[in-house]
């Protein structure tokens, strides 16, 4: 059991630390976009957690199912060191074994709004994260997601209706 675990936070820890290093490579374009930089959150397990939910969005962006997969499989690992992380991790564990990009898509809205709520109920120490909606996805019942970014990259549809969607709430 220990080594799972130690396993388990070492695996979390290189995947924020190489989420991080891809990020620094962006910064100066950042600033000249006028972008702020990614959020982050006082509990570092909740910021990994958030980190692995970024990948995985932007895997369902691109329409990339087995790079949301992989994505999905880390935020699952990342949310049982996340204090009421446990609907959460039920909720991406259906991402994962979804076996196609729409049954991904669908278990990502239940996803989402777990994490809206960990997100909501953890501190930020810096930043901002955007609570997105887009009313056409699932069937027209809509669904939420997070974003590090103002403008609208939608999860559900992909590059089909990229800019579908609009920001409901910033949490800082």
């Amino acid at each position: 059991m220990r080594k799972k675990t130690v396993l388990i936070m070492a695996l979390a820890l290189v995947s924020f630390g190489a989420f991080a290093q891809h990020d620094h490579g962006n910064h100066d374009d950042k600033k000249e976009m006028g972008q702020k930089m990614d959020p982050m959150f006082k509990n570092k397990d909740l910021g990994v957690a958030y980190g692995h939910y970024i990948h995985l969005k932007e895997a369902l962006v691109a329409s990339q199912m087995n790079e949301a997969k992989k994505a999905a499989t880390k935020l699952e690992a990342s949310l049982v060191s996340v204090d009421s992380g446990q609907e959460a991790k039920a909720e991406a564990a259906k991402v994962v074994s979804a076996t196609t990009l729409d049954g991904q898509r669908k278990a990502f809205a239940s996803l989402s709004n777990e994490m809206a709520s960990l997100v909501k109920s953890g501190e930020l120490s810096m930043g901002e994260v955007y609570l997105e909606y887009c009313p056409m996805a699932n069937n027209n019942a809509g669904a939420y997601w997070l974003s590090n970014q103002k403008e609208i990259k939608n999860p559900y549809f992909g590059d089909k209706m990229l800019k579908c969607g609009s920001v409901k709430e910033t949490i800082n």
